[in-house]
């Protein structure tokens, strides 16, 4: 377990990150425009870093999906109690316990892949090759939604980012391993995805796009 999972095995780091992901400012908008980009018809969804299951939930909510199978992917112990706990009775969402530094378990193919927050915890190699993963295990009409923590252009509006969030430099997360928009972008297209594209953007936050075909 590398170091990033090994925080995030620490209980209390966990109940804090659920106590405050909620409250991102404008984070409801980046769920929102992700949401819009979940096919319909989709009939396996994989959530990477699934947390308490908050996207699972809200794609659930947002349409009748009551044939559609999620498979819900975290490595912390508070997470994946809480995946199991908010999802206890519904046969269509498995959780699996699963360390992002290691290759994606053989789970089959999937209608849209999904991630909150999450990838930018992993070295940039390691990312590129993750993305890699996730563009095999889609379907040929396939979407990846990154709903991600991306660095900024300048100290000055990471220094402003950080301070409508409430935080001062200093209490940035020591395990984020933070890369621009435009270097994620361009790591898709390079793995194969068509029209990679970021679709809404608020500072260091950022909703990244990829189509299959």
């Amino acid at each position: 377990m590398n170091k990033s999972s090994s925080e995030w095995s620490n209980r209390q780091k966990s109940l804090n990150y659920l106590k405050c992901v909620e409250s991102f400012p404008y984070r409801k908008e980046g769920d929102t425009v992700l949401l819009q980009h979940i096919p319909e018809n989709a009939v396996r969804i994989l959530d990477i870093g699934a947390g308490d299951g908050q996207l699972i939930r809200k794609i659930k909510e947002s349409s009748h999906r009551s044939d559609t199978e999620f498979v819900a992917l975290d490595i912390s112990p508070v997470m994946l109690e809480s995946l199991k706990d908010n999802f206890v009775n519904d046969t269509r969402v498995k959780v699996i316990e699963h360390d992002l530094d290691d290759s994606l378990p053989d789970l089959g193919y999937f209608d849209a892949i999904i991630s909150s927050f999450v990838i930018h915890h992993l070295r940039h190699r390691r990312k590129y090759s993750l993305y890699e993963e996730i563009y095999d295990m889609l379907n040929p009409a396939g979407v990846f939604c990154n709903l991600e923590h991306v660095s900024s252009i300048s100290t000055r509006l990471q220094t402003k980012f950080l301070s409508l969030t409430g935080m001062l430099p200093c209490q940035e997360d020591k395990t984020n391993r933070l890369l621009s928009v435009e270097k994620q972008l361009q790591m898709l297209r390079d793995v194969g995805f068509i029209e990679a594209d970021c679709l809404w953007k608020w500072y260091e936050l950022a909703l990244l796009i990829g189509f299959k075909n």
